[in-house]
């Protein structure tokens, strides 16, 4: 029995260590030249931080000056309050050796990475004292998986977070302004809370930044949430329902009460052995049990992950869901639960067991085309900071399963809003709430994340909506990632949507983020008039198309006679003019004069900007100008002058019910 307790020991103590879990790296596309004295400087300054890790020491900021104030280089490493010296030396060893030869930081004049145990951050400025609070430079990482008693729930994480931060901020007499408290759920749970400052911020600033991840960051990303963790610069946050953080100390011993006289203690020994150590052996072996198959089920979940996403896998466990989740929540894939088809395979609608409801894509076993969709959908999403723009929740990956989980409100697409059935007539005031928030979200996708991403598919039936009617972008399986300096791409392999596809990639192949703006102005004029214009690019259909209609109403200064008739209540008609202005702007033929959504997002927010006067839209059925568009084009592009449109392998994926 003691030779097995202390094989069983061993096993966990070996599942407890860890080795380093890298989360997230933001770099700047502002670059250095290469073999420069920053360069020379910014090594000096590794070295530094890496020296100082090595010798007990868990936070060090350091400046490396050059005669030319350019070439300084200011840099600090932060390890987390409970990491022994060891694994924070590795840390931030392996920390700076990714800044280091990493494609997109190794040029970088200033960036940051997080690990679980680190963070590591330098830049051509001095941050040292101040706490950075740009959107661009944090990361936040919620779990998949919703509490159950959701509004105590989160009482209890804003008190308990608050009270962490609390203890944070004073500081102990270490210096490290790091807090861990636990605290009390239910007879059965406990919630982890985690708060942490760089030790240069004053108590006051330290304290104003934990504040704004908990009060602002946090509840966007993770209310209700099993766990969820905010990422900044200068301080962090985290919460988990399990413990993720090494005790700090030990509690003493308790010394057992002495027998009472005239005890026979050797019959109670007896009866206690005989009781007890069945008991506790039943339990460890249960235990060792529920572990072996957890690891098991953990090591091939990590293997399927590395086998599809490579090194980057590792950024992707804490969006895996459990298939007999999936199946359980759409009733194991019912017909009952088929909401629509498109080229990936089926979709269905669903409902976990913690109410929420969600909808599902299942690949097509067969489809390669689809996997790679289903892989490049994933690895977008993980890397974007702000999850909440997005309606994307999770995936299930198993040997004969590829399947994509999306949050979902039924009749909450706005494609079924506008255009179902039974469509909700909605006012004025909830429709420009829905422009001004895709044009949001659309402007951080190729201007605010660390990646440039063009989505190429945007469309009423991608943009989801939660209850307070909050757009999020959905679908990403066409998207494709940009350089910082690059422009435009080509394919001869066009998919998309029939009626929301830029002229310039329907017919040459051409995709930029301006064929995104042209998509985004079909949507506005069609959220603005209640009418679809998929039909009007089909080739053998001439009849009048939406962008027609407009046009010929605009240029008759009749704007207000294409406003959808179901909007019966109040609205604003300056707001109403505005966005058809706006929308007129996007889809111009000529890209180079469309907008971008910096720009969309300037007009929508200030009423004083002037808006230019639009050129007439794209119009297929008379022919397009390949010149106007190609201009200021470097491209070897050809295409034939004769070659009719046709559209490929179109995505006819719908979220809502039939």
């Amino acid at each position: 029995m003691a030779s097995f307790i202390f094989f069983i020991s061993l096993c966990f103590t070996a599942a407890r260590a860890q080795g380093l879990q890298y989360q997230y790296q933001v770099c700047s596309r502002n670059k250095f030249t290469p073999n420069s004295t920053f360069q020379t400087h910014l090594t000096t300054l590794f070295s530094s931080l890496s020296s100082k890790a090595s010798n007990n020491v868990q936070f060090f900021n350091n400046t490396v000056t050059g005669t030319n104030p350019s070439d300084t280089v200011y840099g600090l490493f932060m390890c987390r309050g409970d990491i022994p010296s060891d694994l924070c030396n590795n840390c931030v060893g392996n920390a700076t050796q990714r800044l280091s030869t990493h494609p997109d930081c190794s040029s970088s004049i200033e960036a940051v990475v997080y690990y679980d145990e680190c963070i590591v951050r330098y830049s051509n400025l001095s941050f040292f004292g101040t706490a950075d609070m740009e959107v661009s430079s944090g990361y936040v990482l919620a779990s998949p998986i919703n509490m159950t008693n959701q509004e105590s729930f989160k009482r209890l994480v804003y008190v308990s977070l608050n009270e962490t931060a609390d203890e944070a901020m004073s500081s102990g007499s270490d210096g490290k302004k790091f807090a861990t408290k636990e605290t009390d759920i239910d007879i059965f749970q406990k919630l982890y809370c985690l708060a942490q400052c760089t030790p240069d911020l004053s108590p006051r600033d330290c304290r104003s930044c934990l504040n704004s991840l908990i009060n602002s960051d946090l509840p966007r990303c993770c209310a209700g949430r099993q766990g969820g963790r905010v990422l900044y610069p200068n301080c962090v946050i985290r919460f988990e329902i399990y413990p993720f953080y090494r005790s700090l100390g030990s509690a003493p011993t308790p010394t057992p009460p002495p027998p009472k006289l005239g005890e026979n203690n050797s019959s109670r020994s007896r009866t206690i052995i005989l009781v007890v150590v069945p008991i506790v052996s039943l339990a460890i072996l249960s235990a060792f049990c529920y572990y072996f198959l957890r690891r098991r089920a953990r090591k091939r979940s990590k293997h399927l992950l590395k086998e599809n996403f490579g090194e980057e896998s590792s950024i992707l466990e804490g969006l895996q869901f459990d298939l007999s989740t999936v199946k359980l929540a759409t009733n194991n894939f019912s017909n009952e639960s088929e909401i629509g088809k498109g080229g990936f395979g089926e979709v269905y609608k669903g409902i976990l067991p913690d109410g929420r409801h969600i909808a599902v894509k299942r690949l097509s076993i067969g489809s390669k085309q689809g996997s790679v969709e289903f892989k490049n959908e994933i690895l977008l999403i993980a890397k974007l900071q702000h999850r909440n723009l997005v309606a994307f929740m999770g995936f299930c990956l198993e040997e004969q399963e590829k399947i994509l989980i999306y949050e979902y409100v039924p009749n909450h697409s706005l494609d079924y809003l506008l255009f179902g059935t039974e469509q909700e007539k909605l006012n004025w005031h909830h429709r420009y709430k829905i422009i001004k928030g895709t044009a949001a979200g659309i402007l951080y996708l190729h201007d605010y994340s660390r990646l440039k991403i063009i989505h190429r598919d945007l469309k009423p039936s991608n943009i989801l909506l939660d209850e307070n009617m909050n757009p999020k972008i959905s679908d990403f399986g066409l998207a494709r990632i940009f350089d910082v300096d690059q422009n435009r791409a080509e394919t001869d392999r066009i998919v998309g949507t029939y009626g929301y596809m830029s002229p310039e990639y329907a017919m040459l192949g051409q995709f930029s983020e301006k064929s995104d703006v042209f998509s985004f102005g079909i949507i506005v004029l069609e959220i603005i008039t209640g009418k679809k214009n998929a039909h009007s690019y089909e080739s053998h259909r001439m009849e009048e198309g939406l962008m027609t209609e407009v046009w010929r109403e605009w240029k008759n200064e009749r704007p207000m006679g294409i406003l959808d008739q179901n909007m019966k209540e109040n609205y604003s008609e300056s707001e109403v003019v505005r966005c058809l202005q706006i929308g007129l702007l996007c889809v111009q033929e000529n890209p180079n004069i469309r907008p971008t959504m910096g720009r969309v997002v300037s007009y929508l927010n200030n009423h004083s900007l002037e808006l230019p006067s639009p050129q007439e839209p794209a119009f297929f059925s008379h022919g397009i100008d390949k010149r106007a568009m190609q201009q200021g084009s470097s491209s070897s592009f050809s295409a034939n002058s004769s070659m009719p449109f046709s559209v490929n392998e179109m995505s006819t994926s719908n979220f809502y019910p039939r």
